[in-house]
This record gives C-alpha cells, sequence and structure tokens, in this order.
C-alpha cells in the first residue's frame, strides 16, 4: 500500500515513516498543504495520513479540497486538538478517522488498516484467496494452511495483488503502489519480487498462483 504521510514537525514524520516502512508501506511525506495537495493530484494513494496544522494550508482545507475533486483516498487526521468541535470538523470535510496526539503507533495502525478495509469496498480483516491467507494485522500469510515467511517488500507486494485478485495489474502499477516515490533501483525490481513469491508460495505446493500477462503485468489467479 502507498500511504501519503502529510506531517510539518521533522521528529514525528520521520518516526511515522519509519514504522509505517518496517510494516511494509510504502510512504512519500509532505510538510506543507499545498505539497500535499500536489503530490496527491499526481499519484494515487491508498491512504492519506494528514496533520491538521500544517503550514500554507490546513488539514482541514486539503481534505476538503480532495473530496471536492473527487479523491477517495482515505484520509486519517491527526491532531494535537482534541476538540469536540475539531473532530467534527474533520470528519465533515471528509477525513475517515480522527487521531489526537499524543497517540500509540499500534493504534495508528489498526486504525490505518480499518480505512483501508473500507476503501471504496468493504474488505475483510483477512484476505483469502483460493487456498492463501493473509492478515495485515499480524503478517501472517499462509497456503494450505502451512505458514510462509515474507520479508515486509514480499508482503506488501502479495497484500496488493490479493485485493486486486484477478485483475491484470501493469509493473507500473506494482511499483507506485508498493514501492515510495524515493525508489532508485533496477527497474525490474516488481519481476524480481514476483519471483521471490513464486519461489515461496507456489514451487513448495506445486501449484500457480500468479500468472504471467504478456505484454501487460501480472495477475493474481490461484489454481
Amino acid at each position: 500500500m502507498r500511504i501519503l504521510l502529510v506531517e510539518d514537525e521533522p521528529k514525528m514524520a520521520a518516526a511515522i515513516a519509519k514504522g509505517l516502512r518496517r510494516e511494509g508501506y510504502a510512504v512519500d511525506t509532505a510538510v506543507a498543504g499545498d505539497d500535499a495537495l500536489l503530490q496527491a493530484r499526481v499519484y494515487e494513494y491508498d491512504a492519506i495520513v494528514l496533520d491538521v496544522m500544517l503550514p500554507s494550508v490546513n488539514g482541514f482545507a486539503v481534505c476538503d479540497t480532495l473530496r471536492r475533486e473527487g479523491r477517495w483516498a482515505p484520509v486519517l487526521m491527526l491532531t494535537a486538538r482534541d476538540q469536540l468541535e475539531d473532530r467534527i470538523r474533520g470528519l465533515d470535510v471528509g477525513a475517515d478517522d480522527y487521531l489526537v496526539k499524543p497517540f500509540s503507533f499500534p493504534e495508528l495502525l489498526a486504525r490505518l488498516r480499518a480505512a483501508l478495509r473500507r476503501r471504496p469496498r468493504e474488505r475483510p480483516a483477512v484476505l483469502e484467496v483460493g487456498d492463501v491467507s493473509l492478515d495485515p494485522a499480524t503478517h501472517a500469510v499462509r497456503r494450505a494452511g502451512r505458514p510462509v515467511a515474507l520479508t515486509a517488500k514480499e508482503f506488501a507486494l502479495l497484500h496488493y495483488m490479493m485485493e486486486h485478485q484477478r485483475e491484470a495489474l501493469t509493473r507500473t502499477a506494482l511499483l507506485e503502489h508498493v514501492w515510495d516515490a524515493n525508489y532508485v533501483g533496477p527497474s525490474n525490481v516488481v519481476d524480481v519480487y514476483v519471483g521471490y513469491l513464486r519461489k515461496k508460495l507456489e514451487r513448495p505446493f506445486g501449484r500457480a498462483l500468479i500468472r504471467t500477462v504478456r505484454g501487460v503485468g501480472y495477475v493474481l489467479e490461484p489454481e
């Protein structure tokens, strides 16, 4: 999942981004409201973590603008303001959830997972495709009941593909949603990681899971 984190306090932003990346999310950052709007217009984010108190354009205005423009990525607002009126205002401009600082990082993750499950259709807490199951909360992956150990990036790639099962996904779409804008590396990184997933989820079980679509990319389509 690709997340836009909008937070102008450097230490807070660095800590949240580090934690999200450790969980396997691709994270882009912005420090001001106008920067956030620019990035959200360029990239299709899976969710936005948005601080309220920002320079140039505040979080309320950012969220309101995104919704007016028809951009429906879930928005989790962060604020040090615990007034009921502020929470109501955030929800009224289109935020999906509201988290008051200081907060625990596990709670932020839980709220983010819940918001992701609700976009744009309800998603179960544990994803299942054929005999493969994936639990975003515990990072547990199983095939035919057997646990499969994945790295954070392998998990993120499988997670995205399971949410879009039986859809032909281009390499560009996979790169944009699983890796962030700061990625610098081989252009075939998607192919490499699909190879890792096949090695762990196909070969030991003797049946396919990911099919190559010539000229397009890949589709998760278990036998």
